[in-house]
């Protein structure tokens, strides 16, 4: 990241003085009237600025994204609607923008070369339904994005618990372990059993009657005896990059 900050620099594409408030994490800009971007936040937390595009304008949107990649060389756009697919993907070919769009995620992935520099942190993504999937990838994506090499298994949960085993010994090199599940949210806590990595569970907003929407699996995730952290319901990102920020510290190592 600081290797890029300089690189910018000596190209002229950013001031010293816009330099030296990156480096120590301070730097924002404003866009209009409307938004105040954290262009300091990938060196301060090591972790990139996203973008919600849930409940926000899209005239909004199509103003921050070219002022976060002008500043940062990638933008991170997350929980985007169908409807403002289309307007997103022709702001990319307007400004010349390389994008990644991963339709299960929802998420979109603006920049200026494309290039992801790794980190050599590895994070497996398990999840226990197919319905789990979407929140999967989201915390893929930005695992991805943060440089870490992801290992995926998906719809191998606890009532056909024989699926768990050939997923777990193919993602055996992994830093961390994330777990999305809804309904009753067991795989987690069995995963936990089973590893000696840190293990993320991720309740699903999967499941119906009572406790329904995540609620159940949030509870039993909560009151796991094998050792997890939990992340809020449908927390796809935030588990993604608190998994990424763990691996990457391992590799560091």
């Amino acid at each position: 990241m600081l290797r890029e900050l300089l690189s910018r620099y000596h190209a002229d594409e950013i001031s010293l003085e816009d330099a030296v408030l990156e480096i120590e994490g301070l730097r924002v800009e404003t866009v209009g009237e409307f938004a105040c971007i954290d262009l300091g936040r990938s060196l301060r937390c090591g972790i990139p600025e996203v973008v919600l595009a849930e409940g926000k304008d899209t005239a909004h949107l199509t103003g921050i994204i070219p002022k976060i990649v002008a500043a940062s060389g990638k933008c991170i756009v997350s929980r985007i609607s169908q409807s403002q697919e289309s307007d997103l993907r022709a702001l990319a070919e307007k400004n010349g923008l390389l994008l990644r769009f991963n339709p299960e995620a929802r998420m979109m992935v603006f920049s200026k070369t494309g290039e992801i520099s790794l980190t050599g942190g590895v994070v497996a993504v398990i999840t226990a339904g197919t319905s789990d999937i979407k929140v999967a990838e989201e915390a893929r994506v930005i695992a991805e994005e943060m440089g870490c090499r992801v290992c995926t298994a998906y719809d191998v949960g606890a009532a056909g618990i024989h699926r768990l085993f050939p997923a777990l010994k193919k993602c055996l090199d992994a830093d961390v372990f994330i777990v999305a599940a809804g309904r009753e949210g067991t795989l987690p806590a069995v995963v936990a059993g089973l590893v000696d990595r840190p293990v993320i569970g991720v309740p699903v907003s999967t499941g119906y009657g009572f406790m329904g929407g995540g609620r159940a699996a949030l509870a039993s995730m909560l009151q796991s005896c094998s050792v997890i952290a939990v992340v809020n319901i449908d927390a796809g990102f935030t588990a993604g990059a608190h998994a990424a920020l763990i691996a990457n510290m391992v590799a560091m190592k």
